[in-house]
């Protein structure tokens, strides 16, 4: 993967966004620099972007207010800023669709990685092509993923929008029917092993899943939880 990706940082601390801006720019990435949540969106009106750097602790609107309206209308990767410690944060920046999150003070070394991680990740459904035995598409309750397309379909035909992490979910629950996998096979086979998740991460994630294909999230009746274990793809 090359470095030219555009990076959208937005923190409303000057330096901050100075510093990042710096690192990011001498590794290769195109930068742009806001303060705000209102910034931000015009910043990605006007320009391809292919990753958001976002801070959760701004004046005014809140990272995660500003990642609620994003995601409503744009799934661009976004990797989530956050104070250390900040648990509950990250837990609600996962429900509502970050791709990641790294703590302040940051490592850079480490942002880059994630980065290239993210950024990795979403090219994959475009870049893996289905061997011919391979299955192109797989039935999620009433909807239809297709997997040389990475898009998921309800019944009228209508694309319901994805982030590239439930996408990878997906369509490694779709390749393994029927298999129970466990927390330690879906980080491995779902995620690049440089991403450092925590406890609930996986469990989060499915969740969200579970809102969007199943009847009754309560009772899923399609990726099943197996007590002790892990989960399992059942379309049966």
């Amino acid at each position: 993967m090359t470095t030219s990706a555009h990076i959208l940082i937005c923190d409303d601390e000057p330096d901050v966004r100075e510093m990042l801006e710096e690192y990011l720019s001498k590794r290769g990435f195109s930068t742009t620099a806001v303060a705000d949540s209102n910034a931000l969106r015009a910043a990605l009106s006007e320009a391809v972007i292919d990753l958001v750097l976002l801070d959760i602790n701004m004046p005014g609107e809140d990272g995660l207010t500003t990642l609620r309206t994003l995601r409503s209308t744009d799934q661009v990767p976004v990797v989530m800023l956050t104070a250390a410690g900040e648990v509950i944060d990250k837990i609600v920046g996962l429900e509502m669709g970050a791709d990641d999150y790294l703590a302040k003070p940051v490592d850079l070394r480490e942002l880059e990685a994630r980065i290239k991680a993210v950024l990795r990740r979403k090219s994959e459904p475009e870049q893996k092509q289905t061997s011919g035995d391979a299955p192109k598409t797989a039935a999620f309750g009433s909807f239809t993923l297709d997997l040389t397309a990475a898009k998921l379909l309800a019944a009228d035909g209508e694309e319901l929008a994805l982030t590239a992490m439930e996408f990878n979910l997906l369509s490694l629950f779709a390749r393994n029917k029927g298999r129970v996998l466990n927390r330690d096979q879906i980080l491995e086979l779902a995620h690049d092993r440089s991403w450092d998740p925590f406890d609930r991460s996986i469990d989060i994630r499915i969740s969200r899943l579970r809102r969007k294909i199943e009847a009754n999230p309560q009772k899923p009746q399609i990726i099943k939880t197996v007590r002790g274990i892990g989960y399992i793809y059942d379309p049966e």
